[in-house]
């Protein structure tokens, strides 16, 4: 029976995250976490994989020390245990610092037969994570899958790449990244989230995977990240007669270069 592992990200809600209109700054003073919206739907398809063929799913995410909270969210979803790291310094973490801390914690926990991954994150999007990480493990990688099977060891997906799909198969372990369109995402019931509670969950030490500083050190810094800002004319046609407002509509946007 396959052992499968998805790795998620704890992130902000980005619709409590408010625009401050007088310089742009993000306020997220009110913003609640969620799951990142990919790896729910990795979350699923790891989870919809164990309940056809059985097995078992563990999670794993890395973050500061509020991805705590996700915990119930997560176990609720389907995987029967859960594995995280809370570490303060990951607010500022990058995609490489992200591959070393989870590729250390699945050599701690694993080995895994197949590990999900969300295709990026809903915050920074880096769509490099499960690159890296199977770089790091030494196997193979397969992303941009909208659809897949798992047979014994045997992973055969789809990938859609642009305007064209691709048919792939690879013998596993392998690192996989999901797009949207593989599942929708499972809202748990009651009876689920209730059982979360009773699934094991445990804190690894970012001390205890035995990284150097260098590789806690991000190569990519953000400085700032700042809302954008829609400035709307608000012209309204008042003309009696539809034809005219029309005309006079498609005279401004001439004006503007946008007709």
């Amino acid at each position: 029976m396959p052992k499968l592992l998805v790795c998620y990200k704890w992130v902000l809600n980005e619709q409590d995250i408010k625009i401050r209109p007088e310089d742009l700054s993000l306020d997220t003073s009110r913003a609640k976490g969620k799951i990142s919206d990919f790896d729910r739907n990795a979350i699923e398809e790891a989870s919809l994989i164990v309940e056809q063929q059985g097995g078992t799913v563990d999670a794993l995410s890395y973050g500061t020390p509020a991805v705590k909270q996700s915990v119930k969210d997560a176990l609720s979803r389907g995987p029967n245990r859960l594995l995280w790291i809370g570490d303060p310094q990951a607010e500022d973490a990058d995609a490489l610092v992200i591959a070393n801390v989870l590729a250390a914690a699945i050599r701690k926990a694993g080995p895994y037969d197949l590990i999900l991954c969300g295709e990026g994150s809903s915050d920074m999007f880096y769509q490099q994570t499960p690159a890296r990480l199977a770089a790091l493990l030494g196997l193979p990688c397969v992303t941009f899958v909208a659809k897949m099977t798992l047979e014994g060891d045997v992973l055969k997906a789809t990938r859609k790449l642009g305007d064209c799909t691709e048919q792939v198969s690879v013998t596993g372990p392998a690192v996989v990244s999901v797009l949207s369109e593989i599942n929708k995402p499972r809202i748990p019931s009651l009876k689920q989230v209730l059982g979360a509670a009773k699934k094991p969950s445990e804190e690894i030490a970012i001390g205890s995977l035995g990284l150097a500083a260098d590789e806690l050190q991000p190569r990519a810094v953000r400085k700032s990240a700042k809302g954008f800002l829609m400035n709307r004319k608000n012209i309204i046609f008042k003309e009696s007669d539809a034809a005219a407002n029309v005309a006079k509509l498609v005279a401004s946007l001439a004006a503007e270069g946008l007709a």
